[in-house]
């Protein structure tokens, strides 16, 4: 059995958010782990942020870079973190834990002026 604890420690994690009518959508991301609390760092404006701000209620499961799943489902709860410290020190953290591939994510969003959140999910 899959814990919130086991998540942390994988390179790609499944968000399983909700649409306003119920269904379920899985996108994959990278995670980090800090203080008992995983992390992803994603677009202001993706489906996934307007999913978890309507219900924060989420599934998360191990997966590999496609979403497919590998883990059992955990219960959590996402919260948007849009503050420019909080997004600073989730950015500092996924560059510690995936490098170069990170980085290289970065610069094609300092061409596309992107902006971006961080996601902190708790056990729920």
């Amino acid at each position: 059995m899959t814990t919130f604890d086991d998540l942390g420690k994988a390179e790609f994690v499944s968000i399983e958010s909700f649409r306003k009518n119920g269904t379920g959508i899985k996108t994959p991301v990278w995670i980090t782990e800090e203080g008992g609390k995983l992390q992803c760092w994603t677009g202001y404006d993706a489906w996934k942020v307007k999913r978890i701000r309507n219900n924060a209620q989420v599934n998360l499961a191990v997966c590999d870079r496609s979403g497919n799943i590998e883990s059992d489902w955990v219960s959590a709860v996402g919260h948007v973190l849009d503050d420019p410290q909080a997004v600073k020190k989730q950015t500092q953290r996924m560059a510690k834990k995936f490098g170069l591939m990170f980085r290289m994510f970065q610069i094609v969003g300092a061409v596309r002026r992107s902006k971006y959140v961080a996601i902190e999910f708790t056990p729920a």
